[in-house]
């Protein structure tokens, strides 16, 4: 099976601090129309996400089963299945004991996408890890997934290192979804940083601009260091810590 997992905050949808309110839940502008692509394209979607407000005293854990059962509604409202809603409710400082502690399941540690992987069996290196912050990309890249970095403003510390470097780096929801067809369009199974020097084969994106792999890759790595020198010159905004 190959899947898409998703960051909810930020990512899948708005980002409200420590939200469990189902009312206060909406979809990204940008959700809409790219979670459906990649579900039209036979992937599995799947939320991973840190919810160190159980930790924090913010809310209790079992708040977080209103929040699955709002968001699996919203997606099956536009014809798309959750096929799975991971979250870590852990954090070292945290205040209620239980919580309070480092583990393997809170981004940027792999843990929640290998515990879905192994419960569904995902093929990881055929699938995907959406995220709008570097932990997300260092979680997805550790757990063997490829990448890619909805760059929104709310990645604000850029702490650069080879595992959290995204295999590509979009606008939005809608965009990663065009990029992930674009590139599984040329081989599902290959790491797009290592098709830079592939120069074989164009395909037209969705938007019928001519792509080829080596123009994936080499923009990927050109965003990203653009970008880490913007957020050096101080434009940036931040975002809470999940």
């Amino acid at each position: 099976m190959k899947a898409v997992f998703l960051d909810k905050d930020g990512t899948l949808i708005e980002d409200v601090p420590y939200n469990v309110d189902p009312d206060k839940i909406r979809l990204c502008k940008s959700a809409l129309e790219g979670v459906q692509s990649l579900a039209a394209a036979g992937y599995q979607i799947f939320i991973i996400t840190n919810q160190s407000g159980v930790a924090r005293g913010y809310f209790p854990e079992t708040a977080l089963v209103a929040v699955e059962r709002h968001l699996r509604q919203l997606l099956a409202d536009i014809g798309v299945s959750l096929a799975g809603f991971y979250y870590c409710p852990h954090h070292p400082q945290g205040i209620v004991t239980e919580f309070a502690i480092a583990c393997d399941c809170r981004k940027p540690r792999p843990g929640l996408l290998k515990v879905a992987a192994k419960e569904n069996q995902i093929e990881l290196g055929q699938s995907w890890l959406i995220g709008d912050i570097l932990n997300d990309i260092e979680a997805g890249n550790l757990a063997g997934c490829r990448t890619i970095l909805i760059d929104n403003g709310n990645e604000t510390e850029w702490q650069l290192s080879k595992q959290r470097l995204p295999n590509h780096i979009v606008k939005n929801l809608t965009e990663a979804a065009r990029a992930i067809a674009a590139i599984d369009c040329f081989n599902p199974k290959t790491n797009l940083v290592n098709l830079k020097n592939n120069h074989k084969g164009t395909k037209e994106d969705a938007d019928g601009k001519r792509v080829s792999p080596s123009s994936l890759a080499s923009a990927t790595q050109r965003d990203f260091f653009e970008k880490w020198d913007e957020i050096n010159k101080g434009k940036s905004q931040i975002k809470s810590d999940e």
